[in-house]
């Protein structure tokens, strides 16, 4: 029986990997994104509908649950991203609030804002999926953003006690470098590629579809006993015991 997956930061990347998956299963995916020519392009090239939405605006957000529909079976929250913010030249302490409130709205609030609107309609599936993407920042220490990430783990442990009684699992998965995304908008140097490759056991970088796999995975039937996790997928740059 076809599904309806909606998920958010989908018109790039790890979103639009996932969403790929998704529509080979027959599902009905959503994509979303807050430009119109790329959600439009992401949407063309996986088959998902797409939608314009900022997820860190609460109207455009409350308008996107509705177009879903009575019923929602998979949510990934996908959106997010380092922060961008326009630097003061007042203060020092004005550009840091401004970092860090661009950090939390991008990489928790948007996550927040998102899985409330759509509660309701995950508790009316009886298989209710709830997945956000964390990064291995989270660990290893990266400022605003890494803290956000953090953040988006311990909130998830909340959620996942409040709707896993009600038949809703949810889980963050924590990605490591992945090549092929818009995380580091070009800045990426070979040196720092290689010094993130270096880090990892098996000393090649993550892909999307290494993301995407866990994604699939963990909104499947063998994986409706896992909830309230923080699954590391970085090839051994972080390990856990």
């Amino acid at each position: 029986m076809a599904r309806t997956v909606l998920i958010t930061g989908g018109s790039s990347g790890i979103g639009l990997a996932a969403a790929k998956r998704f529509v080979s299963d027959g599902d009905r995916v959503v994509i979303t994104g807050r430009h119109e020519d790329r959600v439009r392009s992401a949407a063309d090239e996986s088959g998902a509908e797409g939608i314009v939405c900022d997820g860190t605006d609460p109207g455009q957000v409350a308008r996107l649950a509705e177009s879903i529909g009575d019923e929602l079976d998979v949510l990934v929250n996908s959106a997010g991203g380092l922060p961008e913010f326009t630097a003061s030249a007042q203060s020092q302490l004005e550009t840091t609030l401004a970092e860090w409130n661009a950090a939390l709205s991008k990489n928790l609030l948007t996550a927040v804002l998102t899985t409330t609107a759509v509660r309701d309609r995950l508790l009316a599936s009886p298989d209710g999926t709830v997945i956000s993407l964390g990064a291995i920042g989270a660990d290893h220490g990266a400022g605003s953003y890494g803290a956000a990430k953090a953040a988006l783990a311990a909130w998830n442990v909340v959620l996942s006690s409040l709707l896993g009684p009600k038949g809703v699992t949810s889980n963050v998965i924590a990605a490591g470098f992945v090549d092929d995304t818009n995380l580091f908008h070009g800045r990426m140097t070979d040196r720092r590629r290689e010094g993130l490759v270096e880090e990892t056991h098996d000393k090649r970088p993550g892909a999307v579809d290494d993301i995407a796999a866990t994604i699939h995975f963990l909104a499947s039937p063998g994986a409706r006993h896992i909830t309230g996790q923080t699954i590391h997928v970085n090839g051994g740059a972080h390990t856990t015991r």
